[in-house]
């Protein structure tokens, strides 16, 4: 089947916000007798599909989770070459992004990272600043939990007193709160669950899990993603015939 869009028509009833969870590049290069750094670097290409279907189709936020706080325990050298491999897409990437109206933004606990990587992290989000088509989160070096700590502790540090915090201001402090919650979450690589992606931001999310390597994934999964959303009954905790049915 052809990975055109226009040959695929996106359903109307469009999400605002998609994370996604990309597994499979290991077991990817694995099946292929390759090192698995070769997994995500053809990742790469799955990642630039997907951004390209997110702009051409209207969805408004796009997060990603690239590298998670518990891969540091992946040995070095899968380590060191990640590392190589974001700093070499986001000074090849970063221009196009710019092009097609992409803000780009980071998400997670930076520090981590080599001053080089953390300039160059910098320079891309400067530099997508102004874009108004998509906004793209890579959470890189993130985990649910650390978000939620760390949101505690920003309203902690600011002597917000107990009685002002509710669930709208404690969303302010998580990451990129103006994306909002999700509501559609895809996981590839035939694993079923969400691995501290998101925790907050996931409360009523529907939860897409496709057998489908990341490597191989592209816009026609995407669309089909997208087209198995159009149809799902969102309730928010309410019965069936409050509900408005799905198109």
């Amino acid at each position: 089947m052809s990975e055109d869009p226009t040959q695929l028509n996106p359903p109307i009833n469009l999400p605002r916000h998609v994370a996604i969870v990309m597994d499979g590049n290991g077991r990817w290069a694995k099946a292929r007798n390759m090192p698995r750094l070769a997994g995500h670097r053809k990742g790469v290409n799955a990642v630039r599909a997907v951004v390209e279907c997110a702009g051409e189709t209207g969805i408004p936020n796009l997060s990603l989770f690239a590298f998670s706080s518990e891969n540091w325990n992946r040995p070095e050298a899968e380590v060191g070459g990640l590392m190589s491999l974001f700093m070499t897409a986001l000074t090849k990437e970063v221009d196009e992004l710019q092009k097609v109206g992409v803000r780009l933004r980071m998400a997670g606990e930076t520090s981590r990272f080599s001053p080089d990587l953390r300039r160059q992290m910098e320079i891309a989000e400067k530099q997508t600043a102004e874009g108004t088509r998509l906004n793209l989160n890579i959470c890189i070096n993130y985990g649910g939990r650390w978000d939620i700590v760390n949101a505690c502790r920003q309203i902690v540090s600011q002597g917000i007193a107990p009685d002002k915090i509710d669930e709208k201001l404690f969303s302010q402090y998580l990451q990129v709160p103006d994306s909002g919650d999700v509501d559609l979450m895809i996981r590839s690589g035939g694993e079923s669950r969400i691995s501290n992606f998101f925790l907050w931001q996931d409360a009523y999310a529907e939860l897409y899990f496709t057998p489908v390597l990341w490597p191989d994934f592209g816009k026609k999964d995407f669309l089909e993603a997208l087209q198995w959303y159009a149809h799902r009954q969102r309730r928010f905790g309410k019965t069936g015939d409050q509900v408005q049915q799905p198109n």
